[in-house]
């Protein structure tokens, strides 16, 4: 599969090219970069709009093979002359279309533009390397901006992470993997992050947003500032054991979190998937006749046996007993340091059960939810 670019290389492209123009009074068309990995990018330069004191221009974000939704949004980058402290020689901020941080816990300060560290050390490194090679002493502001950021950023992470009016500049290594783990790992870390530097101790969390929607429909609680920890449970764990949090509920659907009752801690279908086995070995266990044993086992889905379970009388007793053994594991996994919860349920019946500290957190999270007065 191809790889493609970062917003952070689109921005440090177009301000390499932007301070040329700037600084030499020659068109660039097209420009070289190395990434932080390595590789080197070398981009077509869009849009060119020159003046005096400052060029503008663009480069089109190239995501590869990456389902990405930033994928042909023109990253703009403005360069421009500035009176300014010698110890900055550049100064670089957001434009139209870049997010702003509006809570704690991010790569950078509130009411910073949402451009991490690694995308600003980019931009500086390529803009100085410009001025090097011109003999260029003074100081330069660079405006980062993305027309389209601010529609794009709707269907990103940033609306949860309080990152507002547009998209993130973003990249580690100025490349895109495409389907990288390590990009929702990134994003689960930064939103645990947050938390913790908003001095929360607890922390719910659900695989997805069906977990979300359950909770909404189903107690009235509106999660928006849960993490979504997708098939990463074990991870996610790790990460929230280390920031310090004690506390977590896990929310999620009895077909994903039977898994996690076998002490499995990454749910992917690719990595395990032992659904009828777990359930049919936990009805076993609440001594469920040997002929809905095997109906459980025939089944294809954890929804499909829920009627079986009910049928025998002891689809309580099995859901209770796999809570218990989801909060165990989760408490394993950390050592003990994180105190465990968690509600399971299916789309057709609603709550399966849930373990027996969650009306605590109920407690919880209606005062967290409460208007602040």
């Amino acid at each position: 599969m191809r790889y493609g670019f970062t917003t952070g290389s689109c921005a440090a492209a177009a301000a390499k090219a932007a301070a040329y123009m700037l600084l030499t009074g020659k068109v660039k068309e097209e420009i070289t970069i190395e990434t932080p990995k390595g590789i080197l990018y070398h981009a077509q330069i869009l849009d060119i709009l020159r003046t005096e004191r400052a060029v503008r221009c663009a480069v089109e974000k190239d995501g590869g093979d990456d389902p990405d939704v930033t994928t042909g949004a023109w990253i703009y980058a403005k360069v421009f002359y500035i009176e300014g402290d010698a110890a900055q020689r550049i100064a670089i901020d957001g434009g139209a279309g870049v997010g702003r941080v509006t809570r704690k816990g991010l790569d950078q300060p509130v009411g910073s533009a949402a451009i991490n560290r690694v995308p600003r050390e980019m931009i500086t490194k390529e803009v100085l390397e410009v001025c090097g090679a011109v003999d260029y002493r003074g100081s330069l502001g660079v405006e980062i901006s993305v027309p389209e950021g601010e529609r794009l950023a709707a269907q990103t992470f940033n609306p949860r992470l309080g990152i507002v009016g547009g998209i993130s500049i973003l990249g580690t290594s100025g490349i895109v993997e495409p389907v990288s783990s390590q990009a929702i790992l990134d994003t689960i870390q930064v939103e645990l992050r947050q938390r913790a530097a908003e001095g929360f101790d607890y922390v719910a969390v659900s695989p997805g947003n069906y977990g979300l929607d359950f909770m909404r429909r189903q107690y009235g609680y509106d999660l928006d500032r849960s993490v979504k920890c997708s098939n990463f449970i074990g991870a996610t764990i790790d990460m929230a054991a280390e920031l310090g949090f004690r506390r977590m509920l896990l929310t999620g659907h009895i077909g994903k979190l039977i898994k996690v009752a076998g002490g499995i801690m990454n749910t992917h279908s690719k990595e395990a998937d032992c659904r009828m086995e777990l359930l049919a070995a936990f009805a076993a266990g609440a001594q469920v006749d040997i002929a809905q044993i095997r109906a459980i086992l025939a089944c294809a889905t954890t929804e499909e046996a829920i009627p079986i379970l009910r049928e025998s009388g002891s689809l309580q007793a099995v859901m209770d007993s796999v809570a218990g053994r989801i909060c165990f594991y989760m408490e394993n996994r950390c050592g003990g340091r994180i105190k465990a919860d968690c509600v399971l349920y299916t789309n057709a019946f609603g709550e399966l059960a849930k373990s027996r500290g969650v009306e605590a957190w109920f407690t919880l999270l209606e005062r967290e939810q409460a208007p602040q007065t």
